[in-house]
C-alpha cells in the first residue's frame, strides 16, 4: 500500500533530530559567574594554589558553588555578579601578581553532558556583553625588524661566499654595505641581486652599495605582520582561556578583537598588550665581557642580562626569531634533565639549520623582548614603545638543528614549562596599540536576547496557530516540524566549532521561523488539489510529496546559494545572519520533506482513509 513508512526513514529522521536535541540541551541550563584564575610567566597552578584559593574565599566567608581545576586552571563558580567581583578581588590580593584572575561566564551545562561533547551555543558581543578593541600594528619596528634580518643575511651570505667587505650597517630605511675596491662592489652586486630578489641595490658611491627593500615585499612585510598578530594575539587568548576571541583583520595595519564574555576590561588590555618578541642568538665568546661592561662593547655585540641580572655578551646577529615557533613542549632529556622541545615551520628550520651548522659546541642564548609603552606619543599620535630584552635561557648546541630541536641547560621542570607556554603562546611580530575600546555590559546583551526571543515566539505563535486553523490536523503536523526545526538550529549551531550567534543572527532565525513552514504549505496545497481533482487520500498524499519535492528544492537552494555568498563576502553581522539562514534552509527542508512525511505516513499510511482532515 502506499505511503509506509522504511525502516531506513524513520531511523534517519530519529537518529538526526535526537542528535541535535541532545546538543541544544546545553543550551537550557545557563551560565554561571565565574573567575578564572590562570598561571602568569613566573608561577604554575597547582593543588596547592587551589587550597591556597578555597582559604582565601573562606576567610572572606565566600561560598562558591563549586571550585574545578582543570588543564592548569581554576574555575570559581558563584552564585551573582556581585559575590562574582568580591571574589575576583579577594582572590587578586591573596594570589598576587604572579596569577591571572579574570571574570568570566562559565557554562552550567552536567558532566555526563559535556562528556558527550555537548556545550552551549556561542554568543557574540552584543548577544553577551564583553570588550571590543580596535589595534594598530606599529609597522614602522615590523620594517625595521626586516631589515635587521636581512642585515645578518648579508654578512652570512657574503662571508659564506668568500667575499670580503668592510662594513654592513642599517640606515633609516635601508642597509648600507661597504667594500675596499671597486671589483669586490661588483661581484658582491652581482651575487647579492642573485640571491636577494626582494631587494634592490643600488651604488651610492665607488665604494658603498645600498639596499632597499621593493615595495612590493614591503607590502608583503606589513601583510604578513597582521597575520602572524592575528594568529599569535588569538593563541595567546586561548592559551590563558579567557575566551572564545574574534580576531579579525581591518583595514591595512588594524585588528580587531571581541571578547565576548569578559567582564575585566584591564585584565583583557594588559594580556592583549604583553607585546613581546623571542630571538635565538649566539653567545660572543670571541670577547671579553669585562671590556664590554667597561664601556668597549665590540662592533656586533651587544650585553644583555639574564633573569638573574647576570650580564651576557651576545651576537647582534639574530639567528631566529619566535615567528617561527610552531609548537613547543616541556620534557626532559636523556639525563633526566628538563628541556624544551621546539617545532619550528619549514622556513624556520632552514634558517636554523644553516645558523647552527658552524656552531656545535657552542652556547645559544634565547632572548625576550618585550616592548613597554612610554605613555608618551610621536608626532603622528601613536605611542612610543620602548624596548627591554632579557636573556631567559643559555644553552649549548650539541649538533646542527633543523625544524626539531631542544632548548636545555634549564634550571628546573618549572622553568620549561613557562618557557614553552610563553612559545607556544607565541610572540607578537611588532609591539601593537590599542586606538580603541568598547565595552558592552551584559545587562544590554541580556536585553538584546529577551527581545530576540520575543520576537522568535511571537513569530512561532502566529505561525502555530494559522498553521493550525488552516490545515487542521495536517497543521498538527506542520507544527512539529516547525518546533523540531527550531530545536535542530540550536543544536546544529551549538556543533558547530566557532559558530556564533549574534542579534543578526537571531534575525536569520525569525526569518527561518516565517520560512521553514513554506515548504509544507506547497506540499498541503498539492495534496487539497489531489483530492479537490478525485484522488483518493492515500493517492493524494503521496503525489503532493513526490510533485512538491522539486519546487521545493529548486527554491530553496536558491536561497541556500544568496545565503552562501553572503557569507562568503560579507563581514561580521552579514555573516552571523547568513550562518543562520543557511542553517534554518537545510533543516526546514529536512523537517519538511523527511520528519512531516514519517509522521503522516505513520498516521494515515497503509490503511484506508476516507477523509482527510486538510
Amino acid at each position: 500500500m502506499l505511503n509506509k513508512n522504511s525502516i531506513w526513514k524513520v531511523l534517519s529522521a530519529l537518529i538526526v533530530v535526537t542528535m541535535c536535541a541532545l546538543y541544544a540541551l546545553p543550551n537550557i541550563y545557563g551560565e554561571d559567574h565565574a573567575v578564572q584564575i590562570s598561571a602568569g610567566r613566573d608561577a604554575v597552578v597547582t593543588d596547592a594554589t587551589v587550597e591556597q584559593v578555597k582559604a582565601a574565599l573562606s576567610e572572606k566567608n565566600i561560598s562558591p558553588k563549586r571550585v574545578e581545576f582543570e588543564n592548569e586552571q581554576i574555575l570559581v563558580r558563584v552564585s551573582d555578579s556581585d559575590t562574582q567581583l568580591v571574589t575576583r578581588e579577594t582572590l587578586e590580593k591573596a594570589l598576587g601578581d604572579d596569577y591571572y584572575v579574570a571574570m568570566n561566564l562559565a557554562p552550567d551545562t552536567p558532566e555526563w553532558l559535556e562528556g558527550l561533547g555537548g556545550a552551549p551555543m556561542k554568543l557574540g558581543l552584543d548577544l553577551r556583553g564583553g570588550v571590543h578593541f580596535l589595534m594598530e600594528v606599529d609597522m614602522t619596528e615590523v620594517i625595521t625588524k626586516s631589515l635587521e634580518d636581512a642585515e645578518g643575511g648579508f654578512r652570512t651570505s657574503l662571508r659564506e661566499e668568500g667575499i670580503r667587505y668592510r662594513g654592513v650597517k642599517q640606515v633609516d630605511d635601508h642597509i648600507d654595505i661597504s667594500f675596499r675596491d671597486e671589483d669586490t662592489l661588483d661581484k658582491a652586486e652581482f651575487f647579492l641581486r642573485n640571491q636577494s630578489r626582494d631587494l634592490t641595490f643600488n651604488q651610492v658611491d665607488d665604494l658603498t652599495l645600498r639596499a632597499v627593500f621593493a615595495e612590493s615585499k614591503l607590502q608583503e612585510i606589513r601583510d604578513n605582520a597582521v597575520k602572524q598578530n592575528i594568529t599569535i594575539i588569538r593563541n595567546r587568548v586561548n592559551q590563558l582561556g579567557v575566551a572564545e576571541p574574534l580576531v579579525q583583520k581591518q583595514g591595512a595595519d588594524r585588528i580587531v578583537v571581541q571578547l565576548p564574555g569578559i567582564q575585566d576590561t584591564a585584565r583583557a588590555k594588559e594580556i592583549l598588550n604583553a607585546t613581546a618578541t623571542l630571538e635565538f642568538r649566539m653567545l660572543d665568546q670571541k670577547n671579553d665581557i669585562r671590556d664590554a661592561l667597561n664601556g668597549r662593547v665590540p662592533p656586533g655585540s651587544q650585553v644583555i642580562e639574564d633573569q638573574q641580572g647576570i650580564p651576557q655578551l651576545l651576537e647582534k646577529r639574530i639567528m631566529l626569531t619566535g615567528s617561527h615557533i610552531i609548537d613547543a613542549n616541556s620534557g626532559v632529556d636523556e639525563y633526566g634533565l628538563p628541556n624544551v622541545n621546539i617545532s619550528l615551520d619549514s622556513e624556520g628550520g632552514n634558517k636554523m639549520s644553516r645558523s647552527t651548522r658552524g656552531n656545535i659546541g657552542k652556547p645559544m642564548a634565547t632572548v625576550f623582548i618585550e616592548y613597554k609603552s612610554t605613555g608618551e606619543r610621536n608626532k603622528d599620535g601613536k605611542l612610543v614603545f620602548e624596548k627591554h630584552e632579557q636573556v631567559i635561557s643559555v644553552a649549548t648546541i650539541r649538533a646542527q638543528l633543523g625544524s626539531k630541536f631542544q632548548i636545555t641547560g634549564l634550571d628546573s621542570p618549572k622553568e620549561a614549562r613557562d618557557l614553552a607556554l610563553l612559545l607556544r603562546a607565541g610572540a607578537l611580530i611588532a609591539p601593537i596599540q590599542i586606538v580603541e575600546e568598547r565595552t558592552v555590559g551584559p545587562s544590554l546583551g541580556k536585553e538584546n536576547i529577551e527581545l530576540g526571543m520575543q520576537a522568535i515566539m511571537y513569530g512561532l505563535a502566529a505561525v502555530l496557530v494559522f498553521m493550525l486553523i488552516y490545515y487542521k490536523a495536517f497543521g498538527v503536523v506542520a507544527n512539529i516540524a516547525l518546533i523540531t526545526n527550531l530545536v535542530m538550529i540550536v543544536g546544529i549551531m551549538s556543533m558547530i566549532p566557532g559558530a556564533t550567534l549574534t542579534l543578526p543572527g537571531m534575525a536569520g532565525i525569525v526569518l527561518t521561523v516565517g520560512m521553514a513552514v513554506d515548504a509544507n504549505v506547497l506540499i498541503f496545497e498539492r495534496i487539497r488539489e489531489e483530492i479537490r481533482d478525485g484522488r483518493s487520500p492515500q493517492h493524494a498524499i503521496h503525489q503532493g510529496y513526490d510533485s512538491a519535492f522539486s519546487t521545493i528544492l529548486d527554491a530553496n537552494i536558491t536561497t541556500f546559494i544568496a545565503g552562501l555568498i553572503l557569507f562568503a563576502v560579507g563581514t561580521g553581522p552579514i555573516k552571523g545572519f547568513s550562518i543562520t539562514l543557511m542553517i534554518g534552509i537545510a533543516t526546514s527542508m529536512f523537517t519538511a520533506i523527511l520528519v512531516t512525511r514519517v509522521i503522516v505516513n505513520a498516521v494515515w499510511g497503509g490503511r484506508r482513509v476516507e477523509k482527510l482532515a486538510i
